[in-house]
């Protein structure tokens, strides 16, 4: 279980060599060495990471579904919806976290590119497999345009990644850099050294960002204008990405390619950024009158 580090208080005030006024945070280190499994019987094991997985896309079947009732939209597209975004997730993030991350190594190991049991997904990829998946839903089961589906997945989306987060919080991975601030964790199935705790930096932007995506579906009539709501996810959700990545220790990637300037996570997080902006700020297409002949 998780425990209290005693010793003695400190502040820390991070500001990447910026006039900044200090952050009104002071926590205890804590030392971490919760178990990634919460129970094994003979060779099967429930783990925390698969659970947090499987809670967070319940969750969000449970959000799109009040939204397709919302449009009288058919019901039976959700079971389907629900499966092509758990294979595109699950594709799209292994294939992200081979090829972004770690291609050197699978290159000469391509019999374990499938073994996703063994850890190695990225959230960039996933993004991908989630936008692949539900292009072919809209092509062969709705019908509509892909916005209209991405709009409403979304809002889940954002708190599915807040569990997933916590996930590698349990499992102890993507860990933060070394600090020396009473604020850090030290993960001490993996080393001594009191490190920021990236994962619940993430797993908080995550969870704050699906509150606002959710407000703003339910509360406003952003979601009328189609693909606003995909860009104000992709805005907060990598916007919110590409500033922890400054606490994160380094995941590898091709960032040395660019004299490490910016980690993979941050160079991979700006075209998303980039095109969430469009979505959000491109004229609406309802609105757009076509103009009258001279």
């Amino acid at each position: 279980m998780a425990s209290t580090k005693g010793k003695k208080c400190r502040r820390f005030f991070p500001t990447f060599g910026l006039n900044q006024s200090p952050p009104l945070v002071l926590l205890f280190a804590i030392e971490w060495s919760v178990s990634p499994e919460i129970v094994q019987i003979g060779p099967l094991s429930l783990r925390w990471y698969g659970l947090l997985f499987a809670l967070g896309f319940l969750l969000g079947l449970f959000i799109v579904r009040r939204m397709f009732l919302d449009e009288n939209a058919p019901e039976e597209w959700l079971d389907k919806c629900f499966m092509y975004m758990v294979v595109g997730t699950v594709i799209g993030s292994r294939l992200g976290h081979v090829f972004f991350y770690d291609w050197e190594y699978y290159s000469q190991h391509l019999n374990e590119i499938p073994q996703v049991w063994k850890g190695g997904l990225a959230s960039h990829g996933g993004a991908m497999g989630i936008v692949l998946a539900l292009w072919i839903f809209s092509r062969k089961v709705s019908k509509k345009s892909i916005l209209w589906i991405l709009d409403k997945v979304a809002v889940p989306t954002a708190l599915a990644g807040c569990f997933i987060r916590l996930g590698n919080l349990m499992n102890s991975e993507i860990l933060g850099k070394p600090t020396d601030s009473d604020w850090a964790f030290i993960f001490t199935r993996v080393s001594d050294t009191p490190r920021y705790p990236a994962q619940l930096f993430e797993a908080v932007a995550y969870l704050i960002s699906f509150g606002i995506l959710y407000y703003v579906y339910w509360n406003t009539d952003r979601k009328e204008k189609p693909g606003y709501m995909l860009g104000l996810f992709l805005v907060l959700v990598f916007g919110a990405r590409f500033y922890i990545e400054y606490f994160k220790a380094s995941q590898g990637g091709f960032e040395t390619a660019f004299g490490n300037a910016l980690s993979t996570g941050q160079l991979l997080s700006i075209p998303f950024v980039m095109v969430g902006l469009f979505y959000m700020f491109r004229p609406n297409p309802k609105m757009v009158k076509l103009k009258p002949k001279a």
